[in-house]
């Protein structure tokens, strides 16, 4: 499945995409934001790339693979998750490669998967959760029409204490 902007498409996981994740798994920056706590092997990766092929109606998620259009370069990975039928939800969460940001693929990415979930799963709404620091984050989601509708406070432990996640969400025609 591919879903095409202006800029970048949105495509399937494929077996060949291993390597890239494993690089991105991997980096200890990304760690402090995915609040991931060892490295993964490509063994596992391979395994999450298999179980991506799964009907997203028992998967309850999906992920996409961000590619430049001209290049079919892969610069990042959005993901689908925790995808509720029955309230017409889900969530999202996006990774961009730190050399490709700052090019508005992030927010075509988002942009392209908000109006998969709308016009295709027919979703009302999208949800994301962003530690309060991660101004760069809360400027991408804000900019795409997530709105700020609570705060877990000292949500997340880290070597200098608890922070603060902000949620975030995206509703279809708010009322």
């Amino acid at each position: 499945m591919f879903l095409f902007g202006q800029k970048i498409f949105l495509r399937a996981l494929e077996p060949s995409d291993v390597e890239l994740l494993y690089q991105w798994e991997n980096d200890p920056e990304i760690w402090q934001i995915s609040q991931t706590l060892t490295p993964y092997s490509k063994y596992t990766l391979k395994q999450f790339v298999d179980s991506a092929q799964e009907d997203i109606f028992s998967a309850k998620q999906v992920r996409f693979m961000i590619n430049i259009l001209n290049t079919k370069q892969t610069v990042g990975i959005l993901d689908v998750f925790d995808i509720d039928f029955l309230n017409s939800r889900a969530g999202i969460g996006i990774l961009i490669d730190k050399n490709f940001r700052n090019q508005e693929f992030g927010t075509e990415a988002i942009e392209l998967a908000v109006t998969y979930l709308f016009n295709t799963l027919h979703l009302h709404q999208v949800y994301c959760n962003i530690v309060s620091n991660n101004t760069i984050s809360l400027k991408l989601f804000e900019k795409c029409g997530f709105s700020v509708i609570g705060i877990k406070k000292e949500w997340r432990k880290t070597q200098h204490g608890f922070e603060d996640v902000l949620m975030l969400q995206r509703i279809i025609n708010p009322k």
